[in-house]
Formats: structure tokens, C-alpha cells, sequence
């Protein structure tokens, strides 16, 4: 049984999830089908958008479900995929919870249509930002934002996405990222100078901070009128970083993330502990976890070899190739 997981903005890509629509009728449904829910053509913005059309936000998150969810789908009809447990970063919770039988999908698509909008509008171009850190702990990152808080004269500036050891996403005010960039030396609080790079993220907006409050109000309402049902295997939600099948819970977890930070290291290392092979009788070492990302890119993959090289395997499905690997391993594991 496979854990499945959904990446979040930032991996999106030109020709995301052309492959599959071309070899396979379910991918080319399920691509018609998000198009007509928002009345957008998302082949054509995901198969020849440029990487900028991709990075608005409008229109990353609608194209991200979609392929991820027309990739659930050929996995499912072609190998019978068992879930065992779900995750997805950011955005890529909404598939996870479609896969997983909470949400139907075209109404998921108007979601996070509205969602990408209202994000992106929250707050005005310019005024907000968001930096990756690298080197720090949990602990000294939030040291880091306070930090710059002070110093600036400008905030809110928090964790936004906690990565993997050692990576964690900052998001706030632009002012106070702008001073941290111009003006930080690790020894101004950290004496015996640990190493740290800051790194900006080309952004539209300062996500799950917040300053994404506006974006939350308007998610509350618009999911509050959504129907949700219990989830037949477990979501490690963003929010919380637990495993959660009941129905209230689910909505609940997912308005609130929209201005929270992203808990992925700590929702994949509760993945470990709740979803790991049991050792058989004779004590031999646990296998992988297997995983799937499903949908674009490689960042997920990459985040978990960081989190526990050896807790997960993980496939990705961005190819015919990858499916064939995905294929190979069930009938593998079944012999």
C-alpha cells in the first residue's frame, strides 16, 4: 500500500502532465472536466502556458490540482492503486483530499480557483515577500523573524513552511525580509556564527502568514458552503500535522492553513511513525515507506530524502518511465 502525496506551488512546470494526456482517455476526462468547473482551458495553460502564466498564482493552483488528480486517477484505473495514508503541501492538500473521498473534484477545482484568487489578492504587489533559510533550527528561525521584527521597525514576518532540516520558508512584511537580506550576520545572534543562507523566493504574494488573514476569511466561506465527507484512509493535514479522517476536522484544518505555516516535515516524520512497516518476527529492519508523488515535479521526492533518506521510498510520476517503475514494484510486491 502506497502513502500518497501532492506537491504544492512551486512545482509546477510547462507541458505539467502532457504525457498523460495524451496516453491515457481518464487523464484527457479528467483535464475536460477541471476546465469546465472554472470555465478555463487548463490544457492549454498547462501544456504551453509560459512559466510565467504558470506562476500566477490564479492559475498555478487550479493546474496543479488538476494534474495531480488526472495523475491519481491513471494510476488508479491502470494498477488499482491502494492508499494507505495522503499528504499534500499547501495547495496540495485539496488533492489529497479529493483522492481520498472528502471532497468531489470539480467543486475542489472552483476551490482553489477562488483560493489562488484570493491569495493572491490579500495583499498588494510589493508588499510582501517570502525567504528560504537554510542552516537554522526551528527554534532559532522564529529568533530570526523576531529578530528582523525589531530591528525593521516592520512585521509580521514567521515560519511559513517548514521544509526539512534545515530549510524552512520565512513569509511577512517585504520591508522586514529586505532588512534581513541587506543587513543580517549570523553572529549578531549566534556568537559562534553558524552558517546561514538566506535565499528569496520569486512570489506573488507572502503565503501562510498572517497577512494572508483576507484570503482565510474568504476560504472560510467559501468551504463552509462545501459539502465534506469522511475520508476513507487518513490526510496528514498541513495544519496540524495529524492524521485526520473526520469530515468537520478536514475543512476545518484546510481554511486554517491558508494563513499558517506549512508543517511538512513534521507531518511526514508522524507519516513515518504512523504508516511504517511493521518489522516481520524475526526483527529484520523495516522496510521504505512507499510513497507516490502525484503530479509535477520532484520537490517532494527531494524533501523527504532530506526529512529520512531511509524511512521512504518514494516514485515520482512525471513520465511513462515512472509508471512503469510504479508498476513493476506493485507486481513485485504482490508475487
Amino acid at each position: 500500500m502506497f502513502s500518497i502525496l501532492f506537491p504544492g506551488q512551486g512545482s509546477q512546470q510547462p507541458g505539467m502532465g502532457k504525457f498523460l494526456f495524451y496516453n491515457f482517455q481518464i487523464a484527457k476526462e479528467t483535464y475536460q472536466e477541471a476546465s469546465e468547473a472554472i470555465k478555463l482551458d487548463l490544457k492549454k495553460l498547462c501544456f504551453d502556458g509560459s512559466e510565467q502564466d504558470l506562476a500566477l498564482t490564479a492559475n498555478t493552483q487550479p493546474c496543479l490540482l488538476a494534474t495531480s488528480i488526472a495523475t491519481y486517477r491513471v494510476l488508479n484505473s491502470q494498477f488499482g492503486l491502494t492508499v494507505k495514508a495522503a499528504a499534500g503541501h499547501s495547495i496540495g492538500e485539496y488533492a489529497a483530499l479529493v483522492s481520498v473521498g472528502s471532497m468531489a473534484f470539480s467543486p475542489a477545482m472552483e476551490a482553489v480557483r477562488i483560493r489562488g484568487q484570493a491569495m493572491q489578492s490579500a495583499v498588494a504587489v510589493g508588499k510582501g515577500g517570502m525567504l528560504v533559510v537554510l542552516g537554522l533550527e526551528p527554534a532559532q528561525v522564529a529568533e530570526l523573524c523576531r529578530f528582523a521584527i525589531k530591528k525593521s521597525g516592520q512585521g509580521p514576518l514567521s515560519p511559513a513552511n517548514y521544509n526539512c532540516p534545515g530549510q524552512i520558508v520565512i513569509s511577512g512584511n517585504q520591508k522586514s525580509i529586505d532588512w534581513l537580506k541587506e543587513n543580517f550576520k549570523p553572529e549578531d545572534l549566534w556568537p559562534e556564527s553558524k552558517r546561514v543562507k538566506l535565499i528569496p523566493l520569486q512570489v506573488s504574494a507572502p503565503f501562510h502568514c498572517e497577512m494572508m488573514a483576507p484570503a482565510e476569511e474568504k476560504m472560510r466561506e467559501i468551504l463552509s458552503s462545501m459539502d465534506f465527507l469522511k475520508a476513507q484512509q487518513p490526510v496528514y493535514q498541513n495544519f496540524t500535522a495529524l492524521p485526520v479522517q473526520e469530515a468537520k476536522e478536514l475543512r476545518e484544518n484546510l481554511i486554517r492553513q491558508v494563513s499558517a505555516p506549512v508543517l511538512w516535515m513534521q507531518s511526514m516524520l508522524a507519516l513515518k511513525i504512523g504508516a511504517a512497516n511493521k518489522p516481520p518476527a524475526d526483527a529484520e529492519p523495516a522496510r521504505p515507506i512507499p510513497c507516490v508523488e502525484l503530479g509535477a515535479g520532484k520537490v517532494l521526492h527531494g524533501l523527504l530524502k532530506k526529512i529520512d533518506s531511509e524511512a521512504f521510498r518514494v516514485f515520482n510520476t512525471n513520465s511513462l518511465e515512472d509508471l512503469e517503475a510504479i508498476e513493476k514494484f506493485v507486481k513485485d510486491s504482490t508475487q
